[in-house]
C-alpha cells in the first residue's frame, strides 16, 4: 500500500498550501526549511502564502527538500 497523496494544484496559493502542509507534516519550522534549502525565512513565508512572482527554481528547491514530487500532465 502506498502513502502517496495526490493533490491537484492549479494556483500559486494551492502550491503554497501543499508546501506548508508537507513542512508541517515533517514538523519543520519555516526557519528550519529556509536553512535547509538555503533561502531566507521570508522567501519560505512568501511561497507558502502563494506569492505568484516567486522564482520557480526556489519553489522547486523547496519541493525537493520536502520530498514533494511534482507531476505535469493533461
Amino acid at each position: 500500500m502506498s502513502d502517496q497523496i495526490t493533490q491537484l494544484v492549479s494556483t500559486a496559493a494551492e502550491l503554497g498550501h501543499a508546501i506548508r502542509s508537507r513542512r508541517k507534516a515533517l514538523k519543520m519550522t519555516q526557519e528550519e526549511l529556509a536553512m535547509a534549502t538555503g533561502v531566507s525565512a521570508a522567501t519560505v513565508i512568501a511561497i507558502e502564502k502563494g506569492k505568484e512572482t516567486a522564482q520557480v527554481s526556489l519553489v522547486l528547491q523547496l519541493c525537493r527538500d520536502l520530498g514533494l514530487r511534482l507531476t505535469v500532465g493533461t
